[in-house]
C-alpha cells in the first residue's frame, strides 16, 4: 500500500533541518500505509521535500529503502507499485553492465530510467 508525501517550498529559503521538521509529521501520519520503513529526501536549495512510508514486499532488506537514489546519484525515486517484469529488465540491464545492490523492482526501474526509456520496457 505504501504512502507518499512531500511539498515544494516556493521560497526555497529554509534549511534542510527546517524542511525535515515540516516533513516528519506528514510522513508519520502515513504510518498505517507503510509500517515497515520510512524515509525522506530533501533538497533545501530547490525547496523540495519528499517523505515515504513503506510496506516491504519484494526486497525486505535495507537495499529496498525509499526514497532511492540511483547509483550515479543523478535520480531519486519514490515508487508505490509493482514492475511485473523487473527480473527480465534486471537481466537486460546487467547484460549492459549495470550492477545492483538489492533485489527490488524499484532499483531496477530507477536504473532503467537512468539509461533512458529506449533501452527497456517496464510492465506496470
Amino acid at each position: 500500500m505504501c504512502g507518499l508525501t512531500g511539498f515544494l517550498d516556493g521560497e526555497a529559503s529554509r534549511r534542510d533541518d527546517e524542511l525535515r521538521a515540516l516533513l516528519a509529521p506528514m510522513t508519520e501520519r502515513l504510518r498505517h500505509r507503510g509500517p515497515d520503513d520510512d524515509g525522506a529526501w530533501i533538497d533545501a536549495g530547490a525547496g523540495v521535500a519528499f517523505g515515504f512510508r513503506r510496506v516491504a514486499i519484494i526486497d525486505l532488506s535495507e537495499q529496498g529503502h525509499q526514497p532511492m537514489t540511483s547509483h550515479d546519484g543523478g535520480l531519486v525515486l519514490i515508487f508505490n507499485g509493482e514492475i511485473y517484469n523487473y527480473r527480465d529488465l534486471r537481466s537486460e540491464l546487467e547484460g549492459l553492465g549495470d550492477r545492483f545492490k538489492g533485489s527490488s523492482d524499484t532499483e531496477v526501474m530507477l536504473e532503467a530510467f537512468g539509461r533512458g526509456a529506449s533501452t527497456t520496457r517496464c510492465s506496470v
